[in-house]
């Protein structure tokens, strides 16, 4: 198992998608460090205070936060996707199985590849974005730790599931049908907060049942209720509109919830390993 994940590595460091996205992410994070290095030199009328600074700062913090979590999101699924489908329809996957390793080994081999992969890009991307903006202006987010393993947690959440859907569908067509997936979970969240903002259950339990079945949204509410400063924090369900504003939140996720992730990826994990082991090569 350890072989296929190092075999899984080495594979997905020689794509160009990995490249054009670890070179566009330095470009993104340079000209970061240069927009937040511009915010105390911006003019206000009659002067911005420490506290109003500090909160255009947070605020342009976790919308840069949510840019990378959806970068992450959509390279996940594409990372994940060739793993097993382009081994199939290359005949790769011939010249392996005959070998004495179980499929079941092949498909945790590469998830844990892939998951080291997407962890170590999530880690390191943030860290580095947060260490520019502590450069550039002084500010660091409330929980940083918190935020890189939520973010982590969304974007390995999606590459298991383009995994599981690698042992059935072609390469492009998985990548997409995820990305889809996750956009659509992201917009009946908004929808759901903005339900139970106004009081319609109905609308508030789609969005939470969403939540559910694919746990991305919650995942990144996780995120982003660790980027939050206090005084924003206590500002969210003070009124409607701000109960149903997409880039805040009350209170992060439950310890239930949190416990349900790890169900949900153990469960589709074990689909993918019963799906590949049906496939007929």
């Amino acid at each position: 198992m350890l072989t296929i994940a190092a075999l899984t590595l080495r594979e997905a460091s020689r794509r160009k998608l990995l490249l054009a996205v670890g070179v566009l992410t330095l470009a993104a994070i340079i000209l970061i460090g240069w927009g937040f290095s511009r915010i105390p030199t911006l003019p206000c009328h009659g002067g911005c205070g420490p506290a109003t600074l500090r909160s255009v700062e947070a605020g342009l913090l976790i919308l840069v936060a949510y840019m990378f979590s959806f970068v992450i999101a959509v390279a996940a699924p594409f990372v994940a996707a060739p793993a097993i489908a382009g081994d199939v329809e290359s005949h790769v996957i011939l010249s392996i199985l005959p070998r004495p390793l179980r499929r079941s080994d092949i498909v945790l081999g590469k998830w844990l590849g892939l998951a080291v992969l997407v962890g170590g890009y999530t880690i390191l991307t943030a860290g580095l974005q947060f260490l520019v903006v502590r450069v550039a202006v002084g500010y660091v987010p409330p929980h940083p730790v918190l935020t890189v393993l939520f973010i982590a947690g969304e974007g390995i959440t999606l590459m298991t599931l383009a995994l599981l859907g690698s042992t059935r569908l072609a390469p492009i067509t998985c990548g997409i049908v995820s990305v889809i997936l996750f956009g659509i979970t992201w917009i009946v969240g908004i929808a759901g907060r903005v339900g139970a903002a106004f009081g319609n259950s109905v609308i508030a339990d789609i969005g939470t049942g969403s939540s559910l079945i694919l746990p991305t949204d919650g995942l990144w509410r996780g995120a982003l209720f660790n980027l939050e400063p206090v005084a924003l924090i206590a500002t969210t369900g003070s009124s409607r509109e701000a109960s149903a504003n997409p880039f805040a939140v009350a209170s992060p996720p439950t310890t239930a919830y949190v416990i349900w992730v790890f169900i949900w990826i153990a469960l589709v994990l074990a689909l993918t390993v019963k799906s590949f082991a049906a496939r007929e090569v």
